[in-house]
């Protein structure tokens, strides 16, 4: 390069016993370097630099340095894509947020811009630890002093979760929270460790992990939105919620007996629900049955002794001719269904020769009339 010359070093000062800066060691310390040879030499350098050796005095200068302006101001744009978010800096303090596109600030050192994605849904998981293994593949580690976490009827559980979030302020991502994703994690293992801690193992491994994952979710978005974090929790996700290893097995045995319990008593339950049912229709049956009985019974006798008493009253009007009319309806009903044999008196007193004794069931079946006598059914 034509400014370097023989001792080496950018400003001509060489790497040998004099130091970088001109000026050798001097007993009891350093000296500075010579602020006014510093700027001789920077000059002498620019000069270099400029096309024709600066031959062209002042003017050269000039367009030099405005060419320069140029390219200086140019470096301000800054382009922002759909899923990121602009942050514009003045020397070192945020100053606004910007939209996708082309955007403009004024250049660096004056402001910076920073463009961090902001619908990019991360993740975070806590208990566990993906391994990317090149000849296994993608494995599992379990680390349980994240995981093993005390349930609100003091069990051990061990609660592998995942939680899933985006950036939805970039100012307040980028400043407020100095670890955003190691704010998210201890918050997370915070939220799932009360959230456990109110309530008990058996909802906990069976039915409730919806509801503690709701619970978690509330409680993180909350605790992030007092930080002003600038994040939003979408989904909190339990992957695994199992007893601790050591006792799984005996678990285990203890679900299997109360899954059977309550089989059991499921059965039972819906035998009586049937049975239930059976013998209260039946006792109604029987119930009903016998009221209309009762009523029928009532209004039977309530009939006969009605028409007891109009009978009465007429009798009492007419006694003999009642009487006489009783007595042949009573001989009307009871011979009214009989095969019967009717003789005349006169002529069985005349000696017709009417023979006592008659079969009377061969002349009910077609027998000829005997002499002097006639057959009638159902008369008198």
């Amino acid at each position: 390069m034509p400014w370097k010359n023989q001792s080496g070093g950018p400003w001509g000062g060489g790497g040998g016993p004099r130091g970088p800066w001109g000026s050798g060691p001097q007993p009891g310390g350093q000296t500075p370097p010579d602020l006014e040879d510093l700027i001789r030499r920077s000059q002498d350098k620019l000069k270099s630099l400029i096309p024709g050796g600066g031959s062209l005095g002042g003017r050269g200068g000039v367009l030099f340095a405005v060419g320069l302006l140029v390219v200086w101001m140019l470096s301000g744009f800054y382009r922002v894509d759909a899923d990121e978010q602009g942050v514009v800096l003045r020397f070192g303090k945020f100053t606004q947020l910007t939209q996708p596109g082309l955007n403009y600030h004024w250049p660096y050192p004056i402001e910076t811009a920073l463009t961090p994605k902001v619908t990019t849904v991360r993740r975070v998981d806590i208990g566990m630890r993906l391994i990317e293994d090149p000849r296994r593949g993608t494995t599992m580690r379990d680390v349980q002093e994240e995981s093993l976490m005390l349930t609100g009827d003091e069990n051990i559980v061990d609660v592998d979760f995942s939680v899933f979030w985006l950036v939805t302020n970039a100012s307040k991502y980028l400043f407020n929270v100095q670890n955003p994703e190691g704010t998210i994690k201890a918050v997370s293992e915070s939220a799932m460790r009360e959230v456990i801690g109110r309530n008990q193992i058996q909802p906990i491994l069976t039915g409730a992990r919806q509801n503690i994952e709701l619970a978690v979710h509330d409680l993180m978005q909350k605790t992030l939105d007092e930080y002003q974090a600038g994040v939003q929790i979408t989904q909190v996700q339990m992957q695994k919620v199992d007893p601790p290893a050591q006792v799984i097995d005996s678990f285990r045995d203890v679900q299997a007996a109360r899954a059977d319990a309550e089989r059991v008593q499921n059965e039972a339950q819906t035998y009586a629900n049937r049975i239930v049912p059976e013998a209260r229709g039946r006792a109604a049956q029987i119930q009903q049955a016998a009221e209309a009985y009762r009523e029928q019974t009532v209004a039977e006798a309530s009939g006969q002794a009605s028409r007891f008493l109009k009978i009465y009253d007429e009798y009492k009007k007419a006694p003999d001719v009642t009487r006489r009319r009783m007595y042949l309806e009573t001989m009307e009903r009871v011979f009214g269904g009989m095969d019967k044999i009717i003789i005349d008196p006169s002529t069985s007193a005349h000696g017709s020769g009417v023979v006592p004794y008659l079969p009377l069931g061969e002349l009910g079946r077609g027998s000829p009339t005997p002499p002097g006598g006639r057959t009638q059914g159902g008369g008198r």
